[in-house]
């Protein structure tokens, strides 16, 4: 577990089973996924050095001591921990087992001035104890979190292009849920829009990141996201997916020597059955009929 997340201190309380731990992770580089299980009744002290984690309970409860007091977390909710601060779960119980998402804090930083905006974003002093999964944002990381699940200890699918994408896209879905009152600038106006359009046109299989995008047009994602739902009526990563689309198709009727899985990978998609999907979904039909 100390190799994986983090060093602490782990104590058995009230006499029961000793600890089994379950630990399987996905490795992202500057992120972490893991499933973990203590099976058994336990409290854990951390000093969560170098990095922020966020435990999201599947099933059981989680007790920690927050800055504002006591927090528990069930299923739809998830403990914040910040990084280089002494923390306290003061009852793991025997029954919780957790998603976990470790952050490497400077990369996190980094990333939410790109997302959130602004030159110097006071991360430690914006994010919450908890996180609620009830709806929106939080909702939406929740589910992303969950479908990386399939991955773990089996990361095959994901080469370096694809884990940086995922990475990104997990830390600015957690930073837009955790900090919903930022980026409070002015939506970006059509010709900062018009300079990432152009730059997306010029090279779409680039592993573009949503806070990649937003630092082209001189913005945070959120702002980003709403200028192209205003101006475009649809999301960046949408619009990008369209661009990567239409040179894919291109491809598959211009040279039948390239498989299916080669237009894939050479357009930025995580896999051929994903792309095979959104293929049929612009086209309706798959790439393979297409080549027919």
């Amino acid at each position: 577990m100390a190799e994986a997340y983090f060093p602490h201190e782990l104590r058995p309380l009230g006499g029961g089973r000793d600890p089994r731990l379950t630990l399987r992770t996905l490795d992202l580089g500057p992120v972490l996924v893991g499933h973990v299980g203590w099976g058994a009744d336990v409290r854990i002290a951390c000093d969560y050095p170098g990095a922020y984690e966020i435990n999201l309970p599947l099933t059981g409860h989680l007790e920690s001591r927050g800055r504002r007091g006591p927090v528990t977390s069930v299923p739809g909710q998830a403990t914040v921990f910040r990084a280089n601060t002494p923390s306290l779960i003061s009852h793991w119980d025997a029954t919780c087992t957790v998603l976990g998402v470790k952050f490497d804090s400077r990369w996190l930083e980094r990333e939410a001035e790109r997302v959130l905006g602004g030159d110097r974003v006071r991360l430690r002093g914006r994010l919450p104890d908890q996180l609620e999964f009830s709806d929106g944002q939080a909702r939406a990381w929740r589910q992303l979190i969950g479908g990386l699940t399939a991955n773990l200890h089996d990361p095959g699918p994901f080469g370096d292009i694809v884990r940086e994408q995922l990475a990104g896209a997990v830390a600015a879905g957690f930073l837009l849920a955790g900090c919903p009152e930022a980026a409070t600038g002015p939506v970006p106006a059509p010709r900062a829009i018009r300079r990432l359009l152009d730059q997306l046109h010029d090279d779409p299989a680039r592993p573009w990141t949503a806070g990649e995008m937003a630092a082209v047009a001189g913005t945070s994602v959120r702002r980003l996201q709403e200028g192209f739902r205003q101006w475009l009526d649809r999301s960046p990563t949408e619009y990008l997916t369209e661009i990567r689309l239409h040179r894919a198709d291109a491809d598959l009727r211009a040279n039948p020597a390239l498989t299916v899985s080669d237009v894939a990978a050479a357009w930025g998609f995580s896999s051929a059955s994903r792309f095979a999907a959104a293929y049929r979904r612009r086209y309706g039909m798959s790439p393979s009929e297409t080549r027919r």
